[in-house]
């Protein structure tokens, strides 16, 4: 299994909250920006602004995904790499469930 997202990717990931139940992830990334393979369990998604980004897991085609503001989007857990693929600047809450 892959480390965690803030392990890997410091620079794109930080912890705002953090709980029993939860963890969120504050999640800036300037347009061209990666991160290396990082885990994730179960998690809601919630963008500040409308962003675009690319999603690659071990195995699987890599899946382009518009992610507009503040819309909650649900998401399994997952092994991925991430790129803002986006003109702009991606910030994004990640609500881990634990």
């Amino acid at each position: 299994m892959p480390d965690d997202a803030v392990t890997v990717a410091p620079h794109a990931y930080t912890v705002a909250v953090e709980n029993d139940k939860v963890r969120v992830l504050e999640s800036h990334m300037q347009p061209g920006e990666k991160t290396a393979l990082h885990s994730h369990p179960a998690l809601i998604a919630i963008a500040i602004n409308d962003c675009k980004v690319l999603f690659t897991s071990p195995g699987e085609e890599p899946m382009e995904v518009d992610v507009p503001a503040a819309t909650p989007m649900d998401f399994p857990a997952v092994d991925h790499e991430t790129e803002n693929i986006g003109d702009n600047e991606a910030l994004v809450f990640l609500i881990e469930l634990k």
